[in-house]
């Protein structure tokens, strides 16, 4: 894969955004711990610094070693890196009497200013930081300002190095994505080669050269992850590739027998195998989130040495693992760090002897789909909407029991069922269920009833790294809470999530 573009994380809740924003210009791109920066940077064509929540004028301030990168490769220094540049190359950065976030308008712009071509006057910009740099560094040359920020962006002559103090990655920065497209394109001369079938000659390519003539394992999930990391493997090696679809006792209503019957005729070779007793047993008693998550992926990987001993001579364990989750399993101080851990994030135990292989894990959830419309897959099964790994289980907060699988299953399954019936589930990004540890008071006929309160959640995304929730019609809350209540025993309670991500995670555990 070509490594294009460098991005330096430290910290920021927006780093991934600038990813997704590059990969918007096609042009590839890797997001790196600060202090994790690659021994070869020979591949590279641009360097970008990301934000964070700390200061550089604080003690335990983030240092990058920048010394195969500053002065050498163009560089972008975004909010905590262009305080960086500033504060410790003869600049000064203080704390603003006020902190500055949120909106702001550029109301100076350096005339012929490649960084700036086709950027409005006036332009909208998001700020987010408390400190603010005074005086710029040595050679640095002010290129933008706000009415409250004189150094919002700045340049240093004799490098191609650019610095602002604001998110051009959010959505709030209205020409964000032109700036990005100047500084990589026209300023980096960065290519624009990142394609999904581009993707698509290079993976297989590589997969065919890694995986040669030995078997792989793949386990499906029914969602467009797993099935687009099937079928790229599928063209890739073939008969070679074995896939297995386990129910966990967690999927939704029926769910696989009906994955089961969606991938005949998609020349994959599928095998079910009914795991539920394995997994409710052993969640048995559980409450904490991240030891079930733990648990889920314990006995996944334990299912699959099983099933993979049956299978003469393989050598492969694939996994669909895509970008996000090997991000948010690397670990930086700060909003960035790691949230939840994933259950196909990590490697195997040293017991089994399987090579992991992972043709998605440099992909957005966008770009996932992007590929698997290239494959030629079937558009419904491509607007699936994501489904967690662990399943039900983080959607059961508190322990897990057969009782309450089946509860959430049959509120699940009125809830989806009445998306699809009313137009609505392709305007969604992620739906579903959530069974809370609480009972309420009720009354059903003439009798007082002491029940269960379920949550709906509904978000729209891109690629969940940040989410907000769908204004669903009035109308059709009111019915799927009436249908809820009326056909699943043991709810008498139906709310809906109306919070965002962030603050709030789209799943609830």
């Amino acid at each position: 894969m070509q490594h294009n573009v460098l991005i330096l994380d430290f910290g920021s809740q927006y780093t991934q955004l600038i990813a997704r924003r590059v990969r918007e210009l096609n042009i590839f791109c890797e997001i790196f711990p600060f202090d994790k920066i690659p021994e070869d940077l020979s591949s590279y064509k641009a360097v970008i610094l990301g934000g964070s929540p700390f200061s550089v004028r604080s003690e335990d301030a983030l240092h990058p070693d920048l010394t195969n990168i500053r002065g050498k490769m163009p560089l972008l220094a975004v909010c905590y890196g262009a305080q960086y540049l500033a504060h410790f190359s003869g600049g000064e950065v203080a704390a603003s009497n006020t902190r500055e976030y949120g909106r702001a308008n550029l109301t100076y712009i350096k005339e012929n200013e490649t960084f700036f071509e086709g950027v409005s006057p006036n332009s909208q910009v998001w700020m987010s930081h408390s400190d603010s740099i005074k005086a710029l560094p040595t050679n640095g040359v002010r290129i933008a300002s706000t009415y409250d920020v004189e150094n919002a962006a700045y340049k240093i002559e004799g490098e191609t190095t650019y610095a602002i103090q604001f998110h051009p990655e959010v959505y709030h920065s209205t020409d964000g994505k032109q700036m990005l497209e100047n500084f990589l394109v026209k300023i980096a001369e960065v290519p624009q080669n990142f394609t999904p079938n581009a993707f698509v000659e290079e993976i297989v390519a590589e997969m065919q050269e890694k995986i040669k003539d030995e078997k792989v394992v793949l386990g499906l999930s029914g969602g467009v992850d797993s099935t687009v990391a099937a079928v790229l493997l599928n063209k890739a090696i073939g008969k070679n590739l074995y896939c297995i679809f386990v129910n966990n006792g967690l999927l939704r209503k029926n769910e696989f027998n009906n994955v089961l019957e969606q991938y005949k005729g998609m020349g994959l070779n599928v095998k079910g195998v009914d795991a539920s007793d394995r997994f409710l047993s052993e969640l048995a008693g559980v409450s904490d989130p991240e030891t079930k998550r733990k648990i889920i992926g314990r006995v996944f990987i334990e299912v699959f040495d099983d099933e993979s001993h049956l299978i003469e001579d393989v050598k492969f364990l694939a996994q669909g693992t895509i970008y996000p989750d090997v991000i948010e399993s690397i670990s930086v101080k700060g909003p960035s760090a790691t949230i939840k851990s994933h259950h196909n994030v990590g490697g195997l135990p040293d017991y089994m002897k399987l090579q992991i292989v992972e043709p998605l894990r440099m992909l957005f959830k966008d770009e996932v789909r992007r590929v698997g419309a290239t494959l030629g897959i079937d558009p419904e099964l491509l607007g699936r909407h994501p489904f967690p790994g662990p399943g039900l289980s983080i959607r059961i907060l508190g322990d897990i029991t057969p009782e309450k699988v089946q509860i959430l299953q049959d509120v699940d399954a009125v809830f989806i069922e009445g998306l699809k019936s009313h137009g609505l589930y392709d305007k969604v990004w992620q739906a579903g269920a959530i069974l809370l540890p609480v009972n309420s008071v009720g009354v059903m006929g003439d009798e007082r009833t002491y029940e269960k309160v379920v949550a709906l959640r509904a978000v729209e995304s891109t690629d969940g790294m940040t989410a907000d929730w769908v204004h669903l019609p009035y109308e059709f809350l009111m019915k799927i809470s009436n249908d809820i209540i009326n056909k699943v025993k043991g709810v008498n309670r139906v709310v809906y999530d109306i919070s965002s991500k962030p603050p709030a995670t789209i799943e609830w555990e």
